[in-house]
């Protein structure tokens, strides 16, 4: 069973699963691994009690499962054996998780930022408090991506309840830098690929990376908040704040379509043609809800905001580029992005206020 487990399984949970699903003894397991059994009853005691957490129960439970899809595939005859094998229950594997953990992790590491995962559903989504009893959704995770992390000690949650709320950890951040430092050497190695120093699998597995998330070409993100949560602590001369909790939200609405378009499998869609080269009209369609009306709406909101606008407000809030960055991208001089990136948001939040008079507005 253990060679079956995905990589990202802890050594902790592997053993809690042969002694508890297996039947394995302290002491059998003990000499298999070359240490003491106290050492292993450590490890089984813990993870026992964190079973009261939802995630990890679910976790725990959904791997202890591949057990029972091994039995079925060794009582069976060879002609049954991919049957077996396609209903065993289905974990993240190591790429999937990585690529999910950076986008999560990252908002986590927003300021008043949770992750809510409510019983029995198949989503759970990160929440972010925007002061005054206001909130803004800034990320959609599947169940198992959140039980994963869970299990890996990069998210807790202080009281299990109905609605369980999850914060990162120390564990977590550490788990962000080096993924983010993961990828960055992956693409950097693209790079170099290109320019004829690596042509090998290395490259490849580069490619691959970029072709499933196509924010990874654009330079590195900030782990700790996004560009708009920077500029909403900036006050004029008069000590109101430089963004208005309505804009913030226009743009954290505008991020959300960005990364539920991004759920759809092996869905590579370059943003990029709806800015400096030109606007072409989608044919119409009727818009449901999923990951292709939500690129639905990412398309017409970029459509409506043109040029310019449609630039800093994808590189800012989707890509979440700093400001720095997207006016050297852009051109443009120093201190003048902060401007018309408010002037994107205020076109942004009319644009969502027309659909919502129109009827068409479906994130409610």
């Amino acid at each position: 069973m253990a060679a079956l487990l995905p990589d990202w399984v802890p050594d902790a949970a592997r053993v809690y699963l042969a002694h508890t699903e297996e039947g394995h003894s302290i002491r059998e397991l003990a000499r298999r691994a070359g240490c003491h059994a106290s050492t292993v009853l450590r490890q089984v005691r813990r993870i026992e009690t964190r079973r009261d957490d939802p995630l990890i129960d679910a976790a725990l439970r959904q791997l202890g499962r591949v057990r029972t899809a091994c039995e079925a595939i060794q009582s069976k005859g060879d002609d049954d054996v991919m049957t077996a094998f396609n209903d065993m229950p289905v974990a993240p594997d190591e790429k999937t998780l990585s690529r999910e953990a950076r986008r999560v992790l990252r908002r986590l590491c927003e300021a008043g930022a949770i992750l809510a995962v409510a019983a029995e559903m198949d989503k759970a989504v990160v929440v972010r408090d925007t002061g005054e009893g206001g909130s803004t959704r800034t990320a959609v995770v599947d169940s198992c991506i959140a039980q994963a992390m869970a299990l890996k000690e990069w998210i807790a949650c202080d009281e299990p309840g109905r609605i369980s709320r999850y914060h990162i950890t120390s564990a977590g951040r550490v788990a962000l830098n080096k993924l983010m430092a993961e990828q960055e050497n992956r693409v950097r190695g693209f790079a170099e690929a290109q320019a004829g120093f690596d042509t090998g699998r290395a490259a490849d597995a580069a490619l691959e990376e970029i072709d499933r998330d196509p924010r990874v070409r654009k330079g590195r993100f900030m782990l700790v908040e996004s560009p708009l949560t920077a500029l909403s602590r900036r006050r004029n001369k008069e000590g109101k704040p430089f963004l208005s909790e309505a804009l913030i939200s226009a743009g954290e609405r505008l991020r959300e379509d960005f990364e539920l378009s991004q759920m759809e499998p092996r869905t590579t869609q370059n943003w990029d043609q709806f800015l400096t080269a030109g606007v072409r009209s989608a044919p119409g369609s009727k818009e449901d809800k999923g990951p292709s009306a939500a690129r639905a709406r990412l398309e017409a909101a970029l459509r409506d905001l043109g040029p310019g606008l449609g630039d800093v407000a994808l590189r800012c809030c989707c890509y979440l580029e700093g400001l720095e960055t997207a006016e050297k991208e852009l051109g443009w001089s120093a201190r003048s992005g902060k401007v018309v990136l408010r002037i994107a948001l205020q076109r942004l939040r009319r644009h969502y206020e027309e659909r919502g008079a129109e009827g068409g507005d479906l994130m409610g």
